[in-house]
């Protein structure tokens, strides 16, 4: 997962390739058509609906194009967005970009699937043999 610093410049907001969805919004009924890019926003860390608007976008849509997760990212917060589809994730002001990647050290595999892996650890440990 990349992860930005809220005060590195993002590319043109003006991009017509690049879609920002409301956390309310349902994914299911908007167009990605030409989108390269969806834009989730976290307005507060408590709301986790924009986690379930990733994985919608990657599982049931199959979308391959970047989606990246701003508003109130923590770093607490990113190997669970990494799970769920996210790509990005540009962290709150107050976060330690080099503290961020602790995080995927700690948790290196999951016995669980998600919108990444989709096997569990049981069925890609039958297949490896």
């Amino acid at each position: 997962m990349k992860i930005i610093a809220i005060n590195t410049p993002s590319e043109c907001a003006n991009d017509p390739n690049i879609l920002a969805i409301a956390n309310d919004a349902d994914p299911l009924e908007v167009s990605l058509d030409g989108i390269t890019r969806v834009d989730l926003h976290f307005p507060k860390f408590t709301d986790g609906r924009a986690f379930s608007q990733a994985y919608l976008l990657r599982r049931r849509l199959g979308f391959q194009g970047e989606i990246r997760a701003t508003g109130d990212v923590l770093i607490d917060q990113l190997v669970q967005m990494e799970r769920t589809g996210f790509d990005v994730a540009v962290l709150r002001a107050d976060q330690n970009r080099d503290f961020a990647q602790r995080q995927f050290d700690r948790y290196r595999a999951f016995y669980q699937a998600d919108a990444v892996t989709v096997q569990p650890l049981f069925a890609r440990d039958k297949a490896a043999a």
